[in-house]
């Protein structure tokens, strides 16, 4: 009964949108994620800022927050920092954002995004051109994807040591898609603030943190704990003339879910087809929308932001933003 009283305040009563830390659970799109749908994981903090994309700062009146995540081949940087509204949009703006789009639109604005503010991360190509590469992950999420977010009140010291521990830590690239991926990183940036809060799931994901299992037990550890507030929410993907993406999987339910890998595997193991199945059944089952209490436009996510952090019009998203960003290492972190 105590986990589920919060479960109850969800539906039945008000839910206020607390925005101090969000994990955002993404969907899978495009190719790699037809043949590997456990989608993207990162983490929106509404008290920390970024001084440059590889350098945090506290936040002013008016600003937003930040999104941060792992990527893997940025500029051989191993996390980044990116304000909310760029991040989700490729624009300053909620107003900027556009009602339908197609491809050749998405990339303009992520390609104006990149020439004011990310200059050094990705630079042009030799003749002039839009660069090829991974940094088109850094802006305009919401027009790849449909996006979950779990939000949950934090500590403005948990905020500052978080911001040193960055600061000082060498940031350069660590991913790993079996031990150091992006849910990884949610994962340890989670259990910073709140320790052993979130987990893989070695039955479910064969020893593999995945983004599903990430949100699932931290979805665990909210209804467990009413003391805190927290809410969720859904960002639909942006109507128009690109993919739609798809549900978000686990590992074993990739398999036992996906006919393209689950007929192979009954035809050629059907014990381990069997086991598969059993082990998705009593571990492995989670359905975040089922958790949505809210959906959000642009400009009503700026609307219920606000409510923790009033948004400026005058405030750029960050400081210095031609410069080359400066990494101060002094120590390194034993889990982040």
């Amino acid at each position: 009964m105590k986990c589920l009283l919060p479960l109850f305040l969800f539906f039945f009563g008000g839910t206020p949108l607390y925005a101090d830390m969000a994990l955002l659970l993404h969907q899978p799109h495009s190719t790699f994620g037809f043949f590997n749908p456990t989608g993207h994981a990162a983490l929106y903090l509404s008290r920390v800022c970024a001084e440059t994309p590889v350098r945090l700062r506290r936040c002013g009146d008016g600003e937003m927050g930040v999104v941060i995540s792992r990527y893997n081949r940025v500029a051989g940087y191993d996390w980044i920092a990116i304000p909310l509204i760029p991040f989700l949009y490729a624009v300053d703006y909620p107003e900027q954002v556009p009602d339908f789009i197609d491809r050749d639109g998405v990339m303009a604005f992520r390609d104006a995004w990149r020439r004011n503010y990310l200059p050094n991360l990705a630079p042009d190509a030799k003749d002039g051109a839009i660069p090829k590469g991974d940094w088109t992950q850094l802006v305009g999420a919401a027009y790849d994807r449909k996006i979950y977010g779990f939000l949950v009140e934090t500590e403005e010291a948990d905020d500052d040591a978080f911001i040193e521990t960055m600061n000082s830590r060498d940031n350069k690239r660590r991913f790993n898609l079996f031990f150091r991926n992006c849910a990884d990183f949610v994962k340890d940036t989670i259990n910073f603030y709140y320790p052993k809060a979130t987990r893989r799931n070695f039955i479910a994901d064969v020893g593999l943190t995945t983004p599903k299992q990430v949100t699932k037990s931290f979805v665990r550890f909210l209804r467990c704990n009413p003391d805190l507030r927290f809410s969720t929410f859904l960002i639909p993907q942006v109507d128009g003339d690109i993919g739609r993406s798809k549900a978000v999987r686990g590992v074993l339910e990739t398999f036992v879910m996906s006919k393209k890998y689950a007929v192979p595997l009954a035809i050629v193991s059907p014990w381990v087809a069997v086991g598969g199945v059993a082990a998705y059944v009593t571990e492995g089952r989670f359905n975040p929308e089922k958790h949505v209490s809210v959906v959000l436009d642009p400009v009503e996510l700026k609307e219920h932001i606000s409510a923790f952090s009033e948004y400026s019009h005058d405030e750029p998203p960050f400081t210095g933003r031609h410069e080359e960003p400066a990494i101060e290492i002094t120590a390194s972190s034993e889990n982040l």
